[in-house]
């Protein structure tokens, strides 16, 4: 489905444009360790929407690190280590040096050759204390100098096989390097690289649970998708939406540090669900309120889903002007999206209780109706497939650089939520 935009909307992004100083691609994938907690993030960077670079790697290399001292590297992997990929040229050339070395993990490329110009260029960032990461690694004796000075060593789990990888974690028992396992894309990828000895893990597993059809769903979450309906109501009925947060003490204390939060910059401070809403006026009380009540449907589930599902509603949203698209409603698909992996629950049997009009539970539903454009982009980006992205677009360069804009803007507000949320 393409998206068409709006007239006027790509004037409007002028201020994200600037702050993410010409930006062209910019996606994050977590890397999560075995009590599934963000250990940090690979920032991936490209000039255009093909999968790999075509063309100069030490350009597109130069573009990635000018991209991340202007935007902020420590924002866009939220105070984590920041996992970059490096050509030759920006680790012999000194390039990467512009990040900042305690939260930098610097990707050395599997085609590169371990000469010793490169060797003593990452003896040098070590010292700097930059950490050294060897990428789809295949064990050859000529890397023995290089694993010498890895901090990681990451595998690509569906281009080895499994006598590889343990005959991989053998060699280097007994070492301080972490075994990063990639691609791990389902809980069985999960349970089986994990049983091998890996300790790190990186891929989408962790938002793709077994799901029990038919699930009975306890009270809690029940009670939240109760007062979530009420919210999204068009006459917001204050009196019966307070006597509903007030049985739930955890979700008032999460909606009132978000309202008093700098992410909603009220001058004084709110201490009760009526104040609240005078204070920050009606959309934004229904927006935070969405926010406590995502932050407490995610429950024991991995923290990323619920950064997640504020990177998707908050892209959405800002995305939804610029589109003809409800921006209310595209917020809820965007942080709903993602309400199986918190509850364990098939989106099927979640969309009847949901407060939403038909064409958003058929887009929750995966539908690929207009209402679900905006979502399925995402996706798409979220994995990589940025040619797809292109396709969605229709290949319009003005709209994907939209896009991509409301994205960066997205994983620094989702930052700050999570942040004020906790």
């Amino acid at each position: 489905m393409a998206i068409q935009q709006a007239p006027g909307g790509a004037a409007e992004v002028a201020t994200i444009h600037e702050l993410a100083g010409g930006l062209r691609y910019l996606a994050r994938q977590p890397i999560l360790d075995l009590r599934g907690q963000v250990h940090g993030y690979e920032l991936l960077f490209r000039a255009g929407p093909e999968l790999a670079f075509r063309g100069d790697g030490n350009q597109a290399t130069r573009i990635m690190l000018d991209n991340s001292v202007l935007f902020g590297i420590e924002k866009l992997a939220g105070g984590k280590p920041a996992f970059v990929n490096c050509t030759m040229e920006s680790l012999t050339g000194h390039l990467v040096e512009v990040l900042p070395p305690a939260s930098t993990v610097l990707e050395i490329l599997e085609d590169l050759e371990p000469t010793p110009e490169l060797i003593a260029a990452c003896r040098k960032l070590k010292d700097l204390g930059f950490r050294i990461a060897l990428d789809d690694f295949v064990w050859e004796p000529k890397f023995e100098p290089l694993i010498e000075l890895a901090d990681y060593i990451k595998v690509d789990i569906m281009l080895t096989s499994a006598y590889k990888r343990e005959e991989l974690i053998r060699r280097v028992r007994g070492t301080k390097i972490k075994m990063l396992a990639e691609k791990v894309e389902t809980q069985e990828d999960h349970k089986r690289v994990k049983g091998e000895g890996f300790t790190l893990f990186q891929g989408y597993y962790f938002c793709r649970p077994v799901l029990i059809k038919n699930r009975t769903i306890p009270a809690n979450p029940l009670f939240y998708i109760q007062i979530l309906k009420l919210l999204h109501e068009e006459n917001l009925d204050l009196s019966k939406l307070t006597r509903l947060v007030k049985r739930e003490a955890s979700l008032t204390y999460r909606l009132l540090r978000l309202v008093n939060s700098p992410l909603f910059a009220v001058q004084q401070e709110v201490v009760s669900i009526q104040s609240a809403l005078v204070a920050v006026g009606e959309h934004a009380f229904r927006r935070i309120a969405t926010l406590a009540i995502a932050s407490e449907l995610n429950g024991k589930q991995p923290a990323e889903i619920l950064r997640m599902a504020f990177v998707r509603g908050r892209f959405c949203e800002a995305a939804a002007e610029h589109f003809g698209l409800d921006y209310t409603e595209q917020y809820l698909l965007g942080m709903l999206s993602l309400l199986p992996a918190m509850l364990q629950s098939p989106m099927e049997d979640l969309t009847p209780t949901l407060p939403l009009r038909e064409g958003i539970r058929q887009a929750l539903n995966g539908k690929q109706n207009p209402e679900r454009g905006l979502l399925h982009w995402l996706e798409c980006y979220e994995r990589d497939d940025w040619g797809d992205c292109a396709n969605i677009t229709q290949g319009d360069p003005q709209n994907q650089q939209l896009l991509v804009e409301c994205y960066a803007e997205s994983i620094i507000w989702a930052e700050a939520a999570i942040h004020s949320a906790s």
